[in-house]
């Protein structure tokens, strides 16, 4: 199965080779190539209801991967065709995940570990990725850019491996922060996770046609700063593509017609299709001077394509499977009960935060200031929360609230069934709206 998303030299020049013979034997060529990299939409669903209506949560449990936390919660059988079994929960209250981060880690005898940090422009789908390899939500996700706001830690331990993925905001010019006055995590943070990556992941939207004919000029900029740390190309998101022979052109460009320090005959199989245009040099940033080659559009020295959906289980589960290839003997960095380093309070707020960009238009998500205020026990052993949302003004209010609460009531309900899903528990979430003073 390796093959409908791993592509090597090999196979891409075999790619190429028949698209430059000619269209009748790129076709022929192109029909393999869509049963290959087509994929299946796999859409997690959230489940309304409470943990009395159990055959109402056993259908919508269905709706989940196989292996999710609901079906070990409901103890309903369990397989192993889930990319990640046995995934441990996050811990509910900040001074358990304080005791499990400080915890020696239990490795076992020949340890492996890898760094893995997941580099791309705004809205390419790390957190999408990242969330599907570690087999709960624990990054926020949405359509709209700049939901990460800050590097956030996850951590895959499987027999006597110890993945650590790196989720960095999407990388962005030092204009571009000052200009929309964005916070300076999202400036610096992917570079920071440079420092300490045993490999970095590129992940470039395919469904883009205005950014995905070429690296942005941060990436690339990165990517030369720390050249001496392996890099792998994910083309993501290829569900959405109608024409899959656009991967190809977009794996020549991205990479400048070498993979895994083999070159390919790119030119020629341009040449044989007039309708590809490559993207020119102009079409770079004019507000990053910092990179040395305004001319280059991609990374020579990728060791491995993959093209992938990130919501496809199978596509995942075979990432993973080289990711956990790639680990090197050293030192388990966490324990293996550990699943992020983010504390409970910051993977809430996250969680609200990624349904107010979800639900409220322009630019009213990113005018919410969150404040917890509860964070408690009840009296049956669920988590009861309390968040209040703040906003500048009397029109945004009325925006979250909804018509008669409805707005407001939707979040709540979502965001409690995607923490039930990461702590394991029943949580009861109150979203107070207030207006700042």
């Amino acid at each position: 199965m390796a093959a409908p998303i791993r592509l090597g030299a090999g196979l891409l020049q075999s790619a190429l080779r028949s698209w430059q013979t000619g269209p009748h034997v790129a076709k022929e060529w192109e029909s393999p190539l869509r049963s290959l990299l087509g994929c299946q939409n796999r859409f997690l669903s959230c489940v309304v209801g409470t943990c009395a209506s159990c055959p109402r949560l056993a259908s919508a449990s269905r709706s989940y991967c196989q292996g999710s936390a609901l079906d070990r919660f409901l103890g309903l059988p369990q397989t192993n065709n889930s990319p990640t079994p046995g995934v441990p929960a996050a811990s509910m209250y900040r001074d358990e995940q304080d005791l499990l981060l400080a915890r020696p880690p239990d490795m076992p005898e020949n340890p492996r570990i890898l760094r893995v940090v997941f580099l791309g422009a705004p809205n390419a789908g790390k957190s999408t990725l990242s969330n599907q390899l570690l087999g709960r939500q624990v990054f926020p996700v949405s359509k709209k850019v700049h939901t990460t706001r800050r590097q956030a830690l996850g951590v895959i331990t499987e027999k006597e491996t110890q993945l650590i993925l790196l989720d960095t905001p999407g990388i962005i010019s030092s204009a571009k922060q000052k200009r929309h006055h964005l916070e300076l995590s999202l400036l610096e943070d992917p570079w920071k996770s440079m420092e300490s990556a045993d490999l970095v992941v590129v992940l470039v939207d395919v469904s883009d046609k205005w950014t995905r004919n070429q690296l942005s000029p941060q990436v690339l900029q990165c990517l030369t700063q720390f050249s001496q740390v392996p890099s792998i190309l994910v083309l993501n998101k290829v569900d959405c593509l109608k024409r899959k022979a656009v991967l190809l052109e977009l794996t020549a460009a991205l990479t400048e017609g070498v993979v895994n320090g083999k070159q390919l005959n790119i030119r020629q199989a341009f040449r044989s299709n007039p309708g590809t245009v490559c993207p020119s040099p102009a079409a770079i940033d004019p507000e990053t001077q910092s990179v040395r080659k305004p001319q280059r559009i991609g990374w020579p020295h990728f060791q491995e394509i993959f093209m992938l959906s990130s919501l496809s289980q199978e596509d995942v589960k075979i990432l993973k499977q080289y990711l956990l290839a790639q680990a090197q003997p050293g030192p388990w960095e966490f324990h293996s009960e550990v699943l992020t380093s983010q504390t409970p309070e910051e993977i809430c707020t996250n969680k609200i935060r990624e349904k107010l960009l979800e639900y409220l238009p322009q630019e009213v998500p990113y005018n919410v200031q969150q404040k917890t205020v509860v964070w408690e026990e009840g009296p049956s052993g669920e988590l009861v929360i309390q968040q209040n949302l703040l906003v500048p003004k009397e029109s945004y209010l009325r925006i979250l609230i909804g018509q008669k609460g409805q707005l407001i009531s939707q979040i709540a309900k979502e965001v409690s069934h995607d923490l039930m899903d990461i702590f394991l528990c029943d949580v009861h979430i109150h979203l107070a709206v207030k207006l700042l003073k």
